[in-house]
């Protein structure tokens, strides 16, 4: 794993970022992502954030298989996926910590900085992985854990990867805010 330094190196930055508001909604072939399901695309608000440069910050559109507060079980609808899909995975060295009920970086990590702790996903790519939903909708449970299918720059690449996880009824998109800059 290669982590870009920065200069120097900051506190650990809180992964609450916003509050999310919606602004839209995904309408598929098979039903429309809204209501009771709470599947609408939402935007995060950035103007809690307390970070002034707006380079900091990418909108991109986050979707989301499935939520739950069992690593193990969407654990193992990832390794589904991946074979439903053909979907490659990106654990992006991380793995379950049960004694910290965590998904973390290995304590014996290069990374100093976020050795044995969570290291949110934050850029765009087709690949599935296992994040805590409030870094990308802040208002979320705690610990609540999202099944992400990819990250993507655009509403219709969304939108696409969305209508593959049809007919999985926990499937959403959200539009998030989220922090791109230096976390070390």
């Amino acid at each position: 794993m290669l982590f870009i330094a920065c200069n120097p190196k900051p506190a650990k930055p809180t992964l609450r970022i916003n509050k999310i508001t919606p602004v839209a909604q995904i309408k598929t072939a098979s039903n429309t992502l809204n209501g009771a399901n709470n599947n609408a695309i939402s935007q995060a608000d950035s103007t809690e954030s307390g970070i002034d440069d707006p380079d900091a910050f990418a909108d991109y559109y986050v979707v989301v298989a499935d939520t739950g507060l069992s690593y193990h079980e969407l654990h193992t609808k990832m390794l589904a996926l991946n074979q439903t899909l053909n979907t490659p995975i990106d654990t992006m060295d991380r793995g379950y910590n049960s004694k910290k009920d965590l998904i973390a970086l290995p304590e014996d990590s290069d990374d100093d900085m976020y050795a044995g702790d969570y290291f949110p996903r934050r850029y765009p790519s087709s690949a599935l992985s296992l994040e805590y939903m409030q870094f990308y909708k802040p208002n979320s449970a705690e610990k609540t854990i999202a099944l992400v299918t990819g990250i993507y720059e655009s509403k219709t690449s969304a939108d696409s990867a969305l209508n593959a996880l049809k007919p999985s009824a926990g499937a959403f998109a959200v539009k998030a805010h989220i922090y791109v800059g230096c976390m070390h």
